[in-house]
């Protein structure tokens, strides 16, 4: 089962111990109506592990993504299992729009946060 998201801003940040790529659906004054926030954490005590955050909903750890493949503004998150806590999704796609704020972000951002999970695609 695929999940597909569409974003309007995507942001880049990085924090002491966590790398955060941030998507964002926005009303026209900023307020933040739905998002996603991709984390790669680095801890002392653990090995790296990406989460993924929907709407104050987080689930995550070593094993989460399989894959990611970009093109474009769309992005392709493979699970290696099926999501429970969103209803057995196994892929979600991103789509965001194509500003050059928001391509910065991705830039920079995507293979900090996702790493070797990357593949394929075209940036």
């Amino acid at each position: 089962m695929t999940e597909s998201r569409q974003y309007d801003t995507v942001a880049f940040d990085v924090r002491d111990n966590a790398t955060m790529l941030f998507f964002a659906k926005t009303t026209d004054i900023g307020d933040i109506l739905d998002y996603l926030l991709l984390m790669r954490t680095v801890d002392e005590d653990f090995d790296e592990s990406i989460y993924i955050e929907i709407n104050e909903q987080q689930f995550g750890g070593h094993n989460l993504i399989r894959e990611a493949a970009m093109t474009g503004n769309v992005m392709t998150l493979r699970l290696y299992e099926p999501a429970e806590a969103l209803g057995g999704i196994a892929d979600i796609v991103l789509t965001w729009s194509e500003t050059t704020e928001n391509q910065d972000s991705i830039e920079v951002g995507a293979f900090r946060v996702l790493g070797d999970t990357l593949v394929g695609g075209n940036a």
